[in-house]
């Protein structure tokens, strides 16, 4: 077949290599421009466009498929028979979708309708299912909700891992689409002939049930900080799903911050004393109390090292005293004075040192961490917003870093110049 193949992360590469493995010709491959990488921030190439170029494949990377005329005009050009999607990254607006002859299928990264939506992998692994697996899906424009033509489940252990899923259902989609490519299901099937397509596990098309629907958020960061309240078994899920990325991590007294590669469930849970407080080091092993049961950290990484065995970690080094970890995260910050409000994400405003506006006469809406200058310096975003807002400056930011309207007279705007 005539396929335009579109995805961007490592996901995606085991489909692409099926594809043109088998023959079919690819005229072309969509994936995210170059984005800027490594310690140098210089450009780099996602791993689907690295693949392609290997393959001698054309590549397109266009920044916006949404209001992109040109765009649209060069897809139905290539006039291909199907575009295959895995984790493209951009929405496909209407008339991309029905530009293909048989449309766009997209490799999806759980059993739909659950876990519709950017983080399936994860999700699935936090929210302790027993299963996972691939849909090949027909797309269309809401989110994951199109037919179903192909199923295959996955199994989810307890030592089932977010990178170890991620590859065996990358390579289960690979050999999927393939299978749906040489067996496409008509648009309109007959019932004996679909009946006859779901009893031999052939594809067939078949509408996502309104029931079990869940939907998989993007994940941040924040996503990542430990809770020691919750039981080991959430915590345990916890790190097996957001281990590499966005990684977990916890936090010393002293707010030394502590990546968390890999832990296992303490069998032993004579380990815990009755009433041991949640976040408590019961040993040298690294032993950890949770609200219910034991989390021992087998692998972690601390400041300016690399990630290592914690036994390694804590060589020649004390290892972390009792209650030196912190129990519960911070509590969030209210919508209105969040990081990403209008305030904007200005550098010149994150890194206003917390000394000045405290001689300003600012302070933090709300408690923030403390260290040897006080609060840090990113929690005093939402002061200056409150600041702002208090005395109608507005709080919109301006390209020169301080909120749009913010009288040049005004001391917190000679702060933020300084």
């Amino acid at each position: 077949m005539r396929l335009v193949f579109m995805g961007t992360p490592d996901f995606a590469v085991p489909a692409l290599k099926a594809l043109h493995a088998a023959g079919h010709e690819i005229v072309a491959v969509y994936s995210q421009p170059p984005r800027p990488a490594g310690r140098g921030k210089a450009l780099r190439a996602s791993p689907v466009q690295q693949a392609a170029q290997e393959l001698g494949l054309p590549v397109h990377h266009p920044l916006s498929l949404r209001n992109n005329p040109e765009a649209w005009q060069a897809f139905a050009a290539l006039k291909a028979d199907a575009a295959i999607v895995a984790a493209y990254g951009l929405i496909l607006p209407q008339v991309m979708l029905d530009a293909p002859r048989l449309g766009c299928l997209n490799i999806h990264a759980s059993l739909l309708p659950r876990w519709r939506g950017a983080s399936p992998i994860q999700s699935a692994i936090l929210a302790g299912d027993t299963q996972s697996g691939v849909t090949i899906m027909q797309m269309e424009a809401g989110l994951d909700t199109g037919p179903m033509l192909l199923r295959e489940a996955v199994p989810i252990t307890a030592q089932t891992t977010a990178t170890t899923l991620h590859d065996a259902l990358s390579a289960l989609g690979g050999s999927m689409v393939l299978r749906v490519l040489a067996d496409f299901p008509p648009q309109t099937p007959d019932a004996a002939d679909h009946q006859a397509r779901l009893n031999a596990g052939r594809p067939a098309r078949q509408t996502q049930p309104e029931d079990g629907v869940t939907y998989a958020p993007r994940l941040t960061r924040e996503d990542g900080r430990i809770d020691w309240t919750h039981d080991a078994t959430a915590i345990d899920r916890q790190i097996r799903a957001l281990t590499p990325w966005p990684g977990t991590f916890t936090t010393l007294a002293d707010g030394t911050v502590i990546k968390i590669g890999a832990g296992v469930i303490a069998a032993d849970t004579s380990l815990c004393p009755p009433n041991t407080p949640p976040g408590t080091v019961l040993d040298e092993r690294l032993s950890v109390a949770c609200g219910q049961g034991v989390i021992r950290l087998t692998s972690l990484q601390r400041p300016g090292r690399g990630m290592m065995e914690a036994d390694a970690s804590c060589a020649g080094r004390p290892c972390p005293q009792a209650h030196a970890l912190v129990p519960k995260p911070p509590a969030a910050i209210p919508h209105d004075q969040a990081r990403h409000s209008a305030l904007g994400r200005s550098t010149r405003i994150r890194r206003t040192r917390p000394c000045r506006l405290a001689e300003a006469g600012l302070r933090p809406v709300r408690a923030g961490f403390v260290g040897r200058s006080g609060v840090s310096p990113c929690r005093w975003q939402a002061c200056i917003q409150h600041y702002s807002g208090a005395h109608g400056f507005g709080r919109a930011c301006s390209g020169t870093g301080r909120p749009s309207g913010l009288p040049r007279g005004c001391p917190l705007f000679q702060l933020l110049r300084a």
